[in-house]
């Protein structure tokens, strides 16, 4: 891991300097009207408050030529309108996104110097700014694509059953082999062909080769890849004895990465929250040391992906309004 000491993640100023050189490396661009015409201001002292009779002050502020609103790297970003140092949501983001298996809202706790509450909230918006902008179909011609679904937590919407699996949340997940990225959901209804198959047909590009276990529910929409192989799960077999290329074993080993995490860590995760634990998890493994990428430039990515995307705590807490 990088040493935590580093100016970025001690100091406010240097957070804000290494947040702008991601976001702005040929200069600000406003976020309201996309215009590169810009000066910077001055600190600017903000709204009087009991808290600061003098009004907070306000560094990093830039002013648009065009449209003449005032901005700073982090509107329109999960982290605008945050009363938190930036140089603790930067350190906040290493800390996670360098953890193999997570890293739990209390260690954020202890280790920021917030409220648990805060750190809680924190870790939600930065598993907001992992999910992946591009969700275009994953694979293509000459790549293999593992499709595997396992379960984690309580449904509370599925009707009671006496088979426990039934009563639990299914998780789909996709890994291309060739790229490493991995891609995951919880998913809801009824896991049939036409169910699945719609899914796969909107995230893997139809000419890669698929490859699942013996779920029957894969045959029909696997007629429609390059080629469909499956391992015959319920006879013990793993690797297929005619193509060691076919098997499941990569989507297992991420299966096990992620349990661990959620059980070992995380222990607890209500039903609404748990697309955002996969999002950080897919992110992780899609960008991890065996594919060439570090712990910095794996914190660099996340940083690059709070542009566009806002977490208020109502939506957080599944109270937002339809």
């Amino acid at each position: 891991m990088e040493n935590i000491y580093a100016p970025r993640f001690q100091n406010e100023d240097a957070a804000r300097e290494h947040l702008e050189a991601l976001h702005w490396p040929n200069g600000p661009v406003c976020p309201h009207c996309e215009s590169a015409n810009a000066k910077r201001l001055p600190p600017q002292r903000g709204r009087k408050t009991k808290a600061h009779p003098e009004g907070v002050l306000r560094k990093g502020v830039v002013q648009c030529n065009r449209c003449r609103k005032q901005y700073t790297v982090t509107v329109g970003t999960v982290f605008e309108s945050s009363k938190v140092p930036l140089h603790k949501w930067v350190l906040a983001t290493h800390l996670i996104v360098s953890s193999k298996k997570g890293i739990s809202a209390h260690q954020l706790h202890r280790m920021l110097g917030v409220t648990y509450k805060t750190a809680w909230f924190m870790a939600h918006r930065i598993r907001e700014a992992m999910k992946p902008s591009d969700n275009g179909p994953m694979g293509g011609e000459g790549h293999d694509i593992e499709a595997d679904e396992t379960y984690y937590g309580k449904d509370k919407t599925a009707p009671k059953s006496r088979m426990p699996l039934r009563n639990m949340n299914r998780i789909v997940s996709l890994i291309d082999r060739k790229t490493g990225r991995a891609s995951s959901i919880v998913f809801n209804g009824s896991f049939t062909a036409s169910d699945i198959g719609s899914y796969l047909f909107t995230r893997v590009d139809r000419q890669s080769r698929l490859l699942t276990d013996d779920n029957k529910a894969y045959r029909r929409p696997g007629q429609d890849f390059a080629k469909h192989v499956w391992v015959n799960h319920t006879q013990d077999e793993y690797v297929s004895a005619a193509d060691r290329t076919a098997h499941t074993n990569t989507i297992e080993g991420f299966f096990g990465i992620f349990k661990r995490g959620m059980r070992g860590i995380y222990q607890h995760c209500g039903q609404q929250h748990l697309a955002r634990y996969l999002a950080e998890f897919d992110f992780r493994y899609s960008n991890r040391v065996g594919l060439g990428i570090n712990d910095a430039e794996r914190a660099d990515i996340a940083l690059k992906g709070i542009s566009g995307k806002r977490l208020t705590y109502r939506r957080t807490n599944g109270l937002a309004a339809a």
